[in-house]
């Protein structure tokens, strides 16, 4: 962890050169319509160099091809969807580091965690249209991540693009907003909202069956309406069932998910980490320390996001922006959320996707 530290504190340092870093929110701000005009406006400003990953440089992450000398009849017993949204068909939302993020996160599960590749689904805008990350797409891949799950399955669902919140009007959100995730066409089609996820990819879960969900978005805190939140403060699991009494449990099986931050919280896009390339916040320094430790638990891993995200929060003014920075108080703040179906010590219980 010191010498991830070192590297994250000098990249953090910031000055009025060329290689200044940059910093974005993976969420489209809520409020007041002139509040929302100021900071889509600056997010525009800061992002207008970018014109996107050029597609000829682009390669497919999707392979339909099994390894040679896989047998024919052998069912995988371990699933992916990684899903980066960039919105380059709208300027000002456009995202520069969720295909960054996808590439990483799926060379983890192949090299880390032993996911066959043939069983990992990705959605980008750079993929062939059947893979673009449109609602349709996502919402008929969420169903092929769990379709005829057994036990011994290991499932893992992962978005990083924008998030938001809306009313809930169903009473079954603590803090009366329902979370969702955007897709490349939620202005057309509209967002996925959690209690969809939720029916998606957790309650379809039989018994022996295990998913992990990582949501590096703005308000992603219980974006799977999970019935645990772990409290990293009194270290304890406080209950998040729908004050409703609806059911969001799985069929017998676990989902876990790890969120970019709480539900009332933005979500840093940024080069900090690299000087260059860049990525979400929670993505990098996530598959960071799962590569450098091998027996971690959740419990660690909370806190050495949580430190990181802590040291370096002082270091970050919103968008290096004086009106975003009176707005947020001079800074994102931004808390990696545990959330889980099932309680759990998460300091005996060892990270394994």
């Amino acid at each position: 962890m010191e010498a991830r530290r070192k590297m994250v504190h000098s990249n953090y340092e910031r000055d009025g050169g060329s290689n200044k870093s940059e910093i974005g929110s993976k969420g489209i701000c809520e409020g007041p319509s002139d509040l929302s005009d100021i900071l889509r406006g600056l997010a525009s400003k800061l992002r207008h160099r970018d014109r996107g990953l050029a597609a000829s440089s682009y390669v497919s992450m999707n392979t339909k091809l099994s390894p040679p000398g896989w047998p024919s009849n052998k069912r995988p017993n371990k699933r992916a969807l990684l899903c980066g949204v960039s919105y380059n068909n709208k300027r000002k939302y456009r995202l520069r580091g969720t295909v960054n993020d996808v590439k990483d996160m799926r060379d983890l599960l192949i090299n880390k965690f032993g996911y066959p590749a043939h069983c990992i689904r990705v959605l980008t805008e750079f993929e062939a249209k059947e893979f673009h990350p449109t609602k349709k797409n996502i919402e008929n891949s969420m169903k092929w991540l769990v379709e005829d799950c057994q036990p011994g399955d290991s499932l893992v669902f992962y978005f990083s693009g924008h998030g938001l919140r809306q009313p809930d009007f169903k009473d079954d959100e603590i803090d009366g907003f329902d979370e969702t995730i955007c897709p490349v066409d939620f202005m057309q089609e509209g967002m996925i909202v959690d209690n969809d996820i939720n029916t998606a990819i957790v309650k379809p879960l039989k018994p022996g069956v295990k998913l992990h969900a990582l949501v590096d978005s703005c308000h992603s805190g219980t974006i799977l309406d999970l019935h645990h939140v772990y409290d990293q403060k009194i270290k304890q699991w406080k209950d998040n069932s729908p004050p409703s009494g609806a059911s969001k449990s799985t069929s017998g099986g676990l989902a876990i998910c790890l969120s970019a931050c709480e539900d009332h919280q933005l979500a840093a896009d940024t080069t900090v980490f690299t000087g260059k390339t860049m990525y979400g916040a929670l993505t990098f320094i996530f598959i960071e320390v799962i590569k450098q430790n091998s027996n971690l638990t959740y419990g660690q891993l909370l806190e050495d996001l949580s430190e990181t995200f802590d040291e370096n929060a002082s270091r970050v003014k919103c968008l290096n922006s004086r009106t975003l920075a009176r707005l947020f108080g001079y800074r994102i703040t931004q808390k990696p959320l545990l959330s889980s179906s099932e309680k759990f010590d998460v300091y005996l219980t060892k990270v394994s996707l």
